[in-house]
């Protein structure tokens, strides 16, 4: 009898920054089920170059929109300010999309996405890959599980020294320092992550939004503040009634802290606080519990977050899934609150 070969997915990835030789790579070597068909960049000449290290087509966004054999696009990792505009061409193309953090730079924006993906049949997912380590899923459950009671507060933090070191532009005058690119800066890029994986965590919803933003450390080659802010403190009051607070940074100049302590009732939980033991509970009666399970990505050692394989596990079961625009939109509520909220000085309401 002949064998059947598995009928593979072919797929576009948009955008050739630093973050796409990560997906290219990935895609390319450790999913049978897939085609990397082709790749595509603002400046076509880009796109070629990158396109020819993996031995793929380098071609126009126009292309990949018009070739009905690509059925995903993959890794909308261009500028902030074009996630939606290009998401929403591939849903109507009736392409399958994968688009990275942040979702959109409003509010407005991200509605719009959600509804295109739903009026079109069509799959999105955005690359929140927090809530896919093996660790979070853990704490999540033991949550639930009222391991540590109620819960009462939290303090979660994503801090490092800055993207000017591996973007694709890399330098001072980074995109991610420009206004116009970015609109957002750290808390569009860290705080996301940590805005997003409380509310994963919890079970739970932020309601109201206390924010801090400041432009500390970071500077054009000109020696002038960049347009941003480098560092975000929020304090988010959750619906159940938990009130923590959330830091992200790029002016953190040491080891990189991609943690979050859970106050509870009945004990306090450690995640990724350790490097050894990922997640550590402390009872009240003094019992420690400790949690070897897996190490959390940094931009110096960045391995499989598994959202490639939610995304195909999405497509080919037909089934929702924890990174569903529709999900992810509640998070960028929290972020756009928190906007507000710097911007006005006042407690706002989600």
């Amino acid at each position: 009898m002949g064998t059947t070969e598995t009928k593979k997915m072919r797929v576009g990835v948009v955008g050739c920054g630093a973050i796409s030789d990560i997906y290219l790579t990935n895609m390319i070597h450790n999913f049978e089920n897939l085609e990397v068909a082709a790749c595509c960049a603002g400046h076509l000449e880009h796109a070629k170059k990158k396109a020819e290290q993996y031995g793929i087509k380098g071609c126009t966004y126009e292309e990949i929109l018009a070739d009905p054999s690509i059925e995903m696009v993959v890794s909308i990792c261009t500028a902030n300010h074009t996630h939606a505009e290009l998401t929403i061409k591939a849903l109507k193309a009736g392409k399958h999309v994968l688009c990275e953090k942040p979702m959109a730079i409003t509010l407005e924006e991200c509605q719009r996405m959600v509804e295109c993906a739903e009026e079109n049949h069509r799959k999105l997912l955005i690359g929140q890959n927090q809530r896919l380590t093996r660790t979070h899923q853990m704490a999540r459950k033991l949550i639930a599980d009222g391991e540590i009671g109620n819960v009462l507060s939290f303090q979660t933090s994503f801090q490092h020294s800055g993207p000017e070191s591996w973007s694709v532009d890399a330098g001072k005058n980074t995109w991610f320092f420009q206004k116009k690119a970015a609109a957002m800066g750290v808390m569009g890029d860290l705080g996301i992550h940590k805005t997003d994986l409380i509310q994963y965590l919890l079970d739970d919803q932020i309601v109201e939004v206390t924010a801090e933003f400041s432009t500390l450390d970071k500077c054009y080659e000109n020696g002038e503040k960049i347009d941003v802010e480098d560092q975000a403190l929020c304090i988010y009051q959750m619906k159940h009634g938990a009130v923590g607070t959330m830091r992200a940074s790029w002016v953190c100049y040491g080891q990189e802290d991609n943690s979050t302590i859970i106050y509870g009732s009945d004990g306090v939980m450690k995640i990724y606080c350790d490097p050894r033991y990922s997640l550590q509970i402390e009872k009240k009666d003094g019992e420690h519990i400790l949690y070897e399970i897996d190490k959390i990505q940094t931009n110096a050692d960045q391995t499989s977050s598994g959202v490639i394989t939610e995304f195909i596990r999405s497509i080919e079961e037909d089934t929702a899934s924890v990174l569903d625009g529709k999900q992810i939109v509640n998070s960028m509520k929290g972020v756009f609150a928190a906007i507000q909220s710097n911007q006005l000085h006042i407690k706002v309401m989600v």
